[in-house]
Parts: structure tokens; C-alpha cells; sequence
């Protein structure tokens, strides 16, 4: 299905100067995106991307953290909702996800497939939240959605935790700052590919963040102009990066 309408109750007005950096430039996040895209990847995603030609999907991109700052960076205390998906899961499971999923016949927009489906995933109270834009649509192969990433903001979205156990594996709020760290990213390939086609990823205390949310949150950071330089060098296969999970990886709390 397709939404009735992509015209969605947006209020960009009610983003902290903090995170202006990167809601200024969303429209670059799409090719940011597709600079660490494999070739393969690259070439399937330019399959037709016209709304009804693929199913339609929406995440919820949310950034959490004070209203007010005195520098333009972000705070410390900023964070991002992550998801880990059941390892039982048909499409990408045991990833760690943006909440999201595919539309139903009755969201009539992107912004409110993602706030049903962080709710329906994690609890959050949506009403907490400011959806802020909307970013462009990017093609998923191996499942066929055309995924629209909904960036949000909320000063205090309240409680947020697992609440279907055949879904979700974990909810968290990350750190933003654990992902600006460089001491937390690498390199990721498949077994069936080659280092060649190795994508940015995310190595934290409880979760790896790589494939497609991996190249979301790397391309955010680009465009925002948060990224610190880091070792794209460190390339390691999916199944030895999976087992570091835990083990000397952190938030990045020591991080000025």
C-alpha cells in the first residue's frame, strides 16, 4: 500500500539549536547515505522507487536531550532511540533497528506509521514527541521497503522498554556521544561479501549497529558535521564484530 498522503504534521519550529546542524540538512542525508553503500546495494536501490511499487515503511529517528544549549553541538546528555530486533524476527533479525515498521491502510502519512510503530514497540507516549521532517525515501533490498526515516525530537520522551518480546529485544536510549565516539566504530562486511563492501558500524555495550541504520546514523552524523575522524581502516567480518558485543565496549563515557 502507499500512504493517502506524504504531507505530514511536522513542527521543525520545536528542534534546539542543537540539533539545527543536521535538521538544515536533511536533503543531504540521502547522499551521504549512498557514499559507503556497496555497489551491489547501490545498483538494487535503483530499482522504482515510486510510492505502490514497493511496500512503504517508516522509522522514527529520535533524538532526545534539553531544549536549551550554549553551543550548537550537542549536549552530553543527547540520546537516540534504538531498537535490537528479535533474533526470530523473518527480515533482519537480531539487527539493531530504528523502531519502525511497514504502513498500515490507516496511517495516512510516514510520520504516522513511525510514531504507531515506536509505540507499539517500545511504549513510548508519542504525544511526548516533536516530529520535525521527514527524510528521503531509501530502498531496503533484501526486504523490498522503501524506508522513510521521520527525524523527532523530545526534551523527555518518559519510559520507553520492550513490550513484545517476539519483536523486540532490547530498547535502548544511546548516548549520542557513543556514537560520535571513534573509538566505538568499524567496519562491517558480510561473510558472503568482501571487505571490499565493508559499511560503518557502531560496536556498544549491548548492541551492533550496522546495515542500514549503521549508514543512517554514519550519514546523520557526516551531514550535522558531528563526526570525528576514525579509523575506517578497522574492518572486521559481522559474526567477529557480533561477538565483541560487551565486551570492552562502552558509551563512550569518557569522551570530552
Amino acid at each position: 500500500m502507499s500512504w493517502v498522503s506524504e504531507e505530514s504534521p511536522l513542527a521543525p519550529g520545536a528542534a534546539p539549536s542543537w540539533l539545527k546542524p543536521l535538521l538544515d540538512n536533511t536533503d543531504q542525508v540521502k547522499r551521504a547515505y549512498r557514499r559507503r553503500v556497496p555497489p551491489e546495494i547501490l545498483a538494487a536501490m535503483g530499482v522504482d522507487t515510486t510510492p505502490g511499487a514497493g511496500r512503504d515503511a517508516a522509522v522514527l529517528v529520535l533524538f532526545s536531550g534539553p531544549p536549551q544549549a550554549h553551543a550548537d553541538e550537542p549536549p552530553r546528555d543527547v540520546d537516540l532511540l534504538v531498537t535490537v530486533r528479535a533474533a526470530t524476527l523473518r527480515h533482519h533479525a537480531g539487527q539493531a533497528a530504528f523502531p519502525g515498521g511497514a504502513a498500515d491502510p490507516a496511517d495516512l502519512t510516514p510520520v504516522h506509521t513511525a510514531l504507531r510503530e515506536a509505540n507499539e514497540e517500545t511504549g513510548i507516549d508519542t504525544g511526548r514527541l516533536h516530529p520535525l521532517a521527514t527524510l528521503e525515501r531509501l530502498f531496503i533490498p533484501p526486504s523490498g521497503f522503501h524506508v522513510v526515516p521521520v527525524l523527532a525530537y523530545s526534551p523527555d520522551p518518559g519510559p520507553v522498554t520492550v513490550v513484545d518480546q517476539a519483536e523486540t529485544a532490547v530498547v535502548a536510549r544511546v548516548p549520542l556521544r557513543a556514537f560520535v565516539n571513534p573509538e566505538n566504530r568499524i567496519m562491517v562486511y558480510r561473510k558472503e561479501n568482501t571487505r571490499r563492501y565493508a559499511g560503518p558500524a557502531f560496536l556498544l555495550n549491548e548492541m551492533l549497529v550496522w546495515g542500514f541504520t549503521g549508514q543512517v546514523i554514519s550519514a546523520m552524523l557526516d551531514v550535522a558535521g558531528w563526526a570525528r575522524p576514525w579509523n575506517t581502516d578497522d574492518v572486521r567480518e559481522l559474526d567477529e564484530a557480533m561477538a565483541l558485543v560487551g565486551h570492552d565496549a562502552g558509551y563512550g563515557e569518557t569522551q570530552p
